[in-house]
């Protein structure tokens, strides 16, 4: 884990309360009763671990970049309006598509950490209380999978990338076949699990202070919930307590060794199939000069998802034992070159300052909302500015 991460995460450092202590210690008051949320703490676990990105691997050769996305595409009054929260995988994916597409589209960010996703404003849009939610015209979507097909349905033209092949080519075929291969993949037992077992990851960006805080609530999850079933909290619907109770089984079960082991086990099989199918594509077009992607010459919605999923398995420290042990070369090729695409570099930025874009956006709104004393706004100011100033340093010290 690189130094500076370290740094920020450790609790014995000052820049501590800017990192994850001010995400899973927000309280948020609704009114004179504390939400739920604030009383269990387990969906902010839950929700905010959810982040895709990259350790500290090889700096990838010196290469020409990929072709950029096409530039945006102006829809003066048909314009997307995209809710999500930047370390959700599924908002991540929808805007990779949005990105790969070009697509001028207005983003606010819902922070998971802080609740705002049950928030009422945010409950009118998507009583699921779930993320990515999008607007355009009049209509509401927020099922990740009919996000995609929306936009890639409703978006076209001369100027507008497609991500889809022509319906019945082969290459259309395959990317149905991998987009349905990758989405059944349990990213968030992966998550959760590498979060709570970190001695099966190899250079996971997750800081460690994640897994004790994780275990803390985990313990404590059964007793607030019963003392919540004998509470009279009106906001609290019996439906919301059944999916609290659900939720923090998954996570229970994510925590068994031999589950995730059986699960990653299934994972490299994927990845197997995964690796011939790009031996396939090299075969199928040596000598020709085209780019190489999953289902062809052409960059599919396949390749987004898969991209999304290397960019998630890497952040956990799954990499190592996946494919950077040259035991899947196509495979590390692959990711190399989607790293360098436009909109992949947009939408998930620099690998080393991912867990900062989750940060800084929730200290200031933790300001906004609450304005701090004048000593809590100077400590404020002065973390950030360090932050600013470390992560100049170690950046430049590892590339310049």
């Amino acid at each position: 884990m690189p130094s500076l991460l370290m740094f920020l995460f450790d609790w014995r450092q000052p820049l501590f309360p800017v990192g994850l202590g001010f995400l899973w210690r927000v309280r948020k008051l609704d009114g004179n009763s504390q939400c739920f949320v604030s009383k269990l703490g387990l969906l902010r676990i839950c929700w905010w671990p959810i982040s895709a990105l990259e350790s500290d691997a090889a700096k990838p050769a010196e290469a020409p970049d990929a072709p950029e996305a096409a530039s945006p595409a102006h829809w003066p009054k048909e314009s997307l309006v995209l809710y999500h929260w930047t370390q959700s995988f599924s908002s991540q994916k929808v805007r990779l598509v949005i990105a790969e597409k070009g697509l001028a589209c207005e983003e606010r960010d819902v922070s998971l950490p802080q609740s705002e996703h049950k928030e009422p404003w945010f409950m009118r849009l998507n009583l699921g209380e779930e993320v990515p939610v999008i607007i355009h015209r009049d209509n509401i979507i927020s099922d990740y999978d009919q996000i995609i097909d929306y936009v890639e349905r409703t978006f076209t033209g001369e100027h507008v990338v497609a991500l889809m092949p022509e319906a019945g080519s082969p290459q259309h075929a395959r990317v149905l076949q991998y987009r349905e291969l990758l989405d059944a993949l349990p990213m968030d037992a992966y998550t959760h699990g590498c979060i709570l077992h970190p001695e099966l990851t190899t250079d996971s960006m997750i800081p460690k202070y994640a897994t004790a805080e994780i275990r803390r609530h985990l313990a404590n999850a059964t007793t607030d919930l019963m003392k919540l079933d004998h509470e009279e909290e009106p906001q609290l619907s019996e439906p919301y307590l059944s999916k609290q109770k659900k939720l923090m089984a998954k996570i229970l079960e994510h925590d068994d060794v031999s589950y995730l082991k059986k699960i990653l086990g299934e994972l490299a099989m994927v990845l197997d199939q995964i690796e011939a199918e790009l031996e396939k594509r090299k075969l199928e077009n040596e000598g020709k000069k085209c780019e190489l992607w999953l289902c062809g010459c052409a960059f599919t919605l396949a390749d987004v998802l898969l991209g999304a999923t290397l960019h998630r398995l890497k952040f956990l420290g799954l990499s190592k034992k996946y494919w950077e042990d040259g035991s899947r070369p196509n495979l590390q090729s692959f990711f190399e070159r989607v790293q360098r695409r436009f909109a992949f570099r947009k939408v998930l930025g620099d690998i080393h300052t991912t867990l900062l874009s989750a940060v800084i956006p929730n200290a200031f709104r933790l300001v906004k909302r609450k304005p701090p004393s004048f000593f809590g706004a100077s400590f404020l100011m002065g973390s950030l500015g360090g932050m600013g100033y470390f992560a100049y340093w170690y950046l430049k010290k590892k590339y310049i």
